[in-house]
């Protein structure tokens, strides 16, 4: 299995962690920036991932390279999330940029694997919440970083 994770960060958390997942899942890590469709379509596991910033917005990078993955054929892909907020300074927004990757994932036709238990969260709203689960892993790295790991080690083995 070929494993791709591509990120945008800009104060490396969220590039710390697609790093640690592309390690554990011996695949490679690729930053929005340096992406290509190819990137997006050539592996076999998928990864995105990305911070969600001010209210609901995508990470600068992804919204300045969001056209690669509006381009990619991603028909039969399976695709993994994961998304990095601040669930108590933004309770209404927490994790949203990984709700917008999301459905566009799912229009370029990839399945989505994944999904996430909401349950020891404190936010009030989130675009990422569908049907009572986050479409991926949502890690709060300012509020509870402690929890990280093991959150990655759990999603990890629930890619299959």
């Amino acid at each position: 299995m070929t494993v791709t994770v591509i990120y945008g960060s800009d104060a490396g958390a969220t590039q710390a962690v697609a790093n640690r997942i592309a390690a554990r899942l011996q695949g490679r890590s690729v930053d929005i920036k340096t992406a290509s469709v190819a990137d997006f379509e050539t592996a076999s596991l998928l990864i995105l991932g990305c911070p969600t910033y001010g209210l609901g917005d995508l990470q600068s990078d992804w919204d300045d390279h969001y056209h690669l993955l509006e381009e990619a054929n991603l028909a039969g892909k399976r695709v993994a999330l994961f998304g990095t907020g601040d669930q108590f300074t933004y309770p209404d927004t927490f994790v949203d940029a990984m709700g917008i990757l999301y459905d566009t994932v799912v229009e370029r036709g990839a399945t989505v694997i994944g999904f996430t238990d909401t349950g020891g969260y404190d936010f009030t709203a989130s675009f990422a919440e569908r049907d009572g689960r986050f479409v991926g892993l949502a890690l709060d790295q300012d509020q509870q970083p402690g929890k990280t790991e093991d959150r990655i080690t759990n999603w990890i083995a629930s890619l299959g």
